[in-house]
């Protein structure tokens, strides 16, 4: 453990005191990456973003005309390898949790975006995003692009080989791949404090965040799931996570060890800087945009109601470290509670209601998603800054 990043060294003694098999796990995962989808992605760049687009949309479809005989070796080796199935997979255990998302779609984005988007943002997490500028600068799409990638898991089907679930996740790991390289190489990046950046320790820390740690602020904000919709809720997440390249020596295997891992994760992550403060407030403040809110004052007035929320999930601890406004909690997590029982209340009552609302959930999900018109846009970044980096 003598290349503990120094950013670690004090959360990892304390860790060690409470776990100190996970917290060890935990800090070893801060410099491993993908070297498999780096050496693709290193390889595709050479080329220039049309052609390594084509490239990878080729390999994403699985290539039924061989048309990437033509590419590089490793971006074969690299589609070779997310096409394989783990032992573990059973798509039939998708169905309760896709059921369970869509009936809750609309609590889903609250606690996402006021909950473990925020809470991420709280660790070294910030760090690639603030050097990126990719949310602070961009933070509608990026946040729209979130949303999608969500929707389309959660779609039926949407984890098969090659529909947009799929290819979506796999998407993510070559990104992460290319901003990796870019990152370690923009002279900004100080690996001895932070490790690699988006490290295998913070995928794993993210997808447990995405997972159980939503379904616990879903739970707080008045979603209904069973035990069997739980589980396959965290199953779809976890072969997201696989296919996003996160190693299965910190891929959680059930909602426990999530937990688990974003406890330990929490303890061994530095106090959050003003890396984690500006992101903090760029997410919330694109939140109402994404909202469709029309004008600046609507804008305010809906960011302080997001702050209000969030305030709710996160507490008031980490609420401050983030440094919030000034505005009070008391009772907007319990009304938001209140409205989602009597809107379920009335979806058993009037069949009417259930069709209307689910419908107008379904158009939450797409009126948050980023959608391009020319489908998935398979480029990859260009440069380290978001500014430069071209559309992606």
């Amino acid at each position: 453990m003598n290349d503990i990043p120094t950013d670690y060294l004090a959360g990892y003694e304390k860790a060690r005191a409470v776990d100190p098999e996970r917290a060890a796990l935990y800090v070893k995962h801060t410099v491993i990456g993908d070297p498999l989808a780096e050496a693709a992605a290193d390889d595709l760049a050479a080329l220039g973003q049309e052609e390594a687009a084509r490239f990878i949309e080729t390999g994403m479809s699985g290539d039924p005309d061989g048309a990437l005989d033509a590419a590089p070796a490793t971006l074969r080796a690299f589609f070779e390898n997310a096409e394989v199935q783990p032992e573990w997979l059973d798509y039939k255990t998708f169905r309760p949790g896709i059921r369970m998302f869509h009936r809750n779609s609309y609590v889903v984005l609250v606690a996402f975006v006021a909950g473990v988007l925020i809470e991420g943002f709280a660790t070294n997490i910030a760090q690639s995003f603030m050097l990126t500028g990719r949310v602070r600068d961009k933070g509608v799409r990026r946040l729209g692009q979130n949303n999608r990638h969500m929707t389309e898991i959660f779609f039926p089907g949407g984890l098969d080989q090659h529909s947009d679930g799929w290819k979506l996740s796999v998407r993510i790991r070559l990104i992460h791949a290319r901003l990796r390289h870019l990152l370690s190489r923009s002279g900004e990046w100080d690996a001895e404090a932070w490790g690699t950046p988006i490290s295998a320790a913070h995928l794993g820390f993210s997808i447990a965040a995405f997972s159980a740690r939503l379904l616990k602020h879903m739970k707080t904000l008045g979603a209904n799931y069973n035990e069997e919709e739980h589980k396959s809720f965290m199953d779809i997440w976890r072969y997201s996570g696989y296919l996003m390249g996160i190693p299965e020596t910190i891929l959680f295997r059930d909602a426990e060890e999530a937990l688990q891992l974003y406890d330990i994760g929490l303890v061994c992550e530095p106090e959050p800087g003003l890396e984690s403060i500006g992101m903090a407030h760029a997410l919330v403040n694109s939140a109402p945009v994404i909202a469709g809110a029309a004008n600046s004052g609507e804008r305010r007035q809906l960011a302080r109601y997001v702050y209000r929320m969030s305030r709710g999930l996160i507490g008031d601890r980490t609420a401050e470290s983030l440094r919030y406004p000034d505005v009070s909690a008391f009772g907007a997590v319990a009304w938001f509670r209140l409205q989602m029982r009597f809107g379920q209340l009335l979806d058993k009552v009037l069949p009417g209601h259930r069709h209307k609302s689910s419908f107008n959930r379904f158009g939450y999900l797409l009126a948050g998603s980023t959608y391009d018109k020319d489908g998935i846009n398979f480029r990859l970044p260009a440069h380290v800054y978001g500014e430069c980096a071209g559309e992606w």
